[in-house]
């Protein structure tokens, strides 16, 4: 399935607004992929986004209505601000995103001493800016609705700290304080803001960073977290059920560190 055009994107503009409607970053990935299919089949429209991977967001896509629900790919860089500008444009030419999965990320790890520049850079640029980028321009057509969540999926490094990871802990701790500040200046709009922070989860990226010796020796649970356990929580914050919980970080790490 071909990435929509700004000109599809606004075709049936009346039938999308009768749904309401989801932007999950990062959808090419292991959990953004489990997060979109679960808030589809939960009744949402889902925009699925990809940077550079767009033919898994096709494939997410195409699963998505196999199964009867309603999804659209879109692709941009989430540290691009024009071109978030110009996405943003293009989704709220549908509908209003009443549902914000903000779960674009990377890491590129190196101790401090040995880090470059842009490795510090990129990290921050896709992890918080990227947060910004996407986030600020969608808060007003939210608001308006006066219903809305917003879920940041950060990490476990931003709340204990990792070795080898001081960019992406510093990136993931900014979104946890940025989570409790928009929280407080958005509840009076029905909107709640929330983070959750996974630990060791079983995805393509993750292969190769822990055995299951490592893994039992870390974890209290003695196994990998699954991204279908990630993506059941973000629906529960997303949904109508989740409206007294706002301002919060919820970790999702079998115990291997107690917030």
């Amino acid at each position: 399935m071909p990435t929509e055009t700004a000109t599809e994107a606004t075709t049936g503009r009346g039938d999308a607004q009768r749904v309401r409607w989801a932007l999950v970053t990062g959808a090419s990935g292991d959990i953004g992929a489990a997060v979109a299919t679960t808030l589809a089949a939960q009744g949402l429209a889902v925009w699925v986004h990809a940077n550079r991977n767009a033919a898994r967001a096709d494939a997410v896509v195409a699963s998505i209505e196999a199964a009867g629900g309603q999804a659209r790919p879109i692709v941009f860089d989430v540290a691009d601000g024009a071109a978030c500008a110009a996405a943003v444009a293009q989704m709220l030419a549908v509908a209003p995103i009443q549902v914000l999965v903000n779960n674009a990320g990377v890491h590129d790890d190196a101790v401090m001493p040995g880090m470059r520049a842009e490795q510090w850079q990129r990290v921050i640029d896709v992890n918080l800016n990227g947060f910004f980028n996407v986030t600020q321009p969608l808060l007003l057509p939210m608001l308006r609705t006066r219903w809305g969540r917003i879920v940041n999926v950060t990490s476990v490094a931003g709340q204990a700290g990792n070795r080898g990871q001081v960019n992406y802990a510093a990136a993931k701790g900014g979104l946890h304080a940025a989570t409790k500040a928009l929280a407080l200046e958005v509840a009076s709009r029905g909107v709640t803001v929330n983070a959750v922070a996974p630990g060791i989860i079983a995805t393509a990226m993750s292969a190769d960073t822990f055995d299951a010796a490592r893994i039992k020796q870390l974890v209290p649970v003695q196994r990998a977290g699954q991204a279908q356990e990630v993506a059941d929580l973000v629906a529960f914050l997303a949904s109508e059920r989740a409206g007294y919980i706002t301002a919060q970080t919820l970790a999702i790490n079998g115990g291997m560190w107690a917030a």
